[in-house]
């Protein structure tokens, strides 16, 4: 026996089919920056020695100022690409894990960003800034999470006033950005197709920026080389 297509069975199949035709354009719409970042310099990595909380911190920690791949990649830089409006993304988030922030820095659009207490031992999270108000809070072991608001762009530096080498960085970009990784790359997808600066920051390094023209569903590729100071 035939089957009779009902007007509301051929109807769910335009709209599905509209839906997958939308996607597919949104999807083609835009397109992605793979920045490739080295450093034409030597890493800077502090060591110390840790005398407070040593069952969570350890007897030794590090301050990772400047931290280079093998092929001279330049860790913990920040992409980002300020005019590209893209889609609101989840709250930041930083955590303390091993007396350690982590990520050392963090990428968030402005908003809020929770703060994590995993060490299980008194934090006092204090962050630098100023377009935004600064953060200066105890964080005893029981308070796992707490939530505050970084609503301005800027570079947040953060430390914690209980373990004085604790170092980390809250990077509040308006549009879309990404943190470089430990091979100095960082990808950023979904750039809306035309003419952008790219901007990069380092926390010791400085800031670059080039001009990069986007093609919808291509990758464009940008290179910078930051130099030591």
């Amino acid at each position: 026996m035939r089957k009779v297509a009902t007007a509301g069975s051929v109807a769910a199949l335009v709209i599905g089919a509209a839906m997958w035709w939308a996607a597919s354009v949104d999807a083609q719409g835009g397109g992605t920056i793979e920045a490739d970042v080295k450093y034409n310099g030597a890493p800077k990595v502090e060591k110390l020695k840790v005398n407070k909380d040593t069952e969570k911190c350890g007897t030794e920690t590090t301050i990772e100022h400047v931290v280079v791949g093998s092929n001279k990649g330049l860790a913990n830089a920040v992409v980002s690409v300020p005019d590209a409006k893209g889609a609101t993304k989840a709250k930041g988030a930083i955590d303390q894990h091993g007396c350690r922030f982590v990520p050392h820095v963090v990428v968030m659009q402005p908003g809020e960003i929770e703060i994590k207490n995993s060490d299980d031992i008194l934090h006092n999270i204090h962050t630098y800034s100023t377009a935004n108000p600064s953060i200066n809070k105890a964080q005893p072991k029981f308070k796992k999470v707490m939530t505050e608001k970084l609503e301005k762009p800027e570079f947040v530096k953060v430390t914690c006033d209980v373990h004085s080498w604790m170092l980390g960085w809250v990077a509040v970009v308006p549009g879309l950005a990404a943190a470089t990784d430990n091979n100095g790359v960082a990808k950023i997808e979904n750039v809306p197709a035309g003419k952008h600066k790219v901007e990069v920051w380092h926390e010791t390094l400085g800031k670059q920026e080039k001009d990069v023209d986007v093609k919808a569903g291509q990758v464009t590729k940008v290179s910078f080389e930051l130099k030591g100071k």
